[in-house]
């Protein structure tokens, strides 16, 4: 069982950055693939981006590509995602997910979700 907790979510103007953390509690996090996904309003949860279990690949949504990275650090059972350049379709809330055996952008893939930070960029 694992238990994802995201925070550094906020309010930013067009062009701000953010960073969001998600921990995990566990002994095996390096055993997990990790994947961001956001949900907004009226619309269903989308795949933002994804790293493996290493760290060593990762992977975005066109959306977000040359403006989000996904790192991680096994040691501190912890995934990060810069945002930088932020839009107002950024505005969501965004949700960490874990996957035990799979990785890749699908929802289904994964079995653990944190409970989400809230993302708003002002126009």
């Amino acid at each position: 069982q694992v238990q994802l907790v995201e925070s550094g979510g906020g309010l930013v103007q067009t062009g701000g950055s953010l960073r969001l953390s998600c921990v995990a509690s566990g002994r095996t996090f390096s055993l997990y693939a990790m994947a961001w996904f956001r949900q907004a309003p009226g619309k269903g949860r989308e795949f933002v981006s994804g790293i493996s279990r290493s760290g060593g690949s990762t992977y975005y949504t066109d959306a977000v590509k040359g403006r989000f990275t996904v790192s991680r650090i096994n040691a501190n059972n912890t995934v990060y995602l810069q945002m930088n350049s932020l839009k107002p379709d950024d505005t969501a809330l965004y949700y960490c997910a874990a996957s035990r055996f799979g990785n890749g952008n699908s929802r289904d893939t994964y079995n653990y979700w944190g409970q989400g930070t809230q993302v708003t960029v002002s126009s």
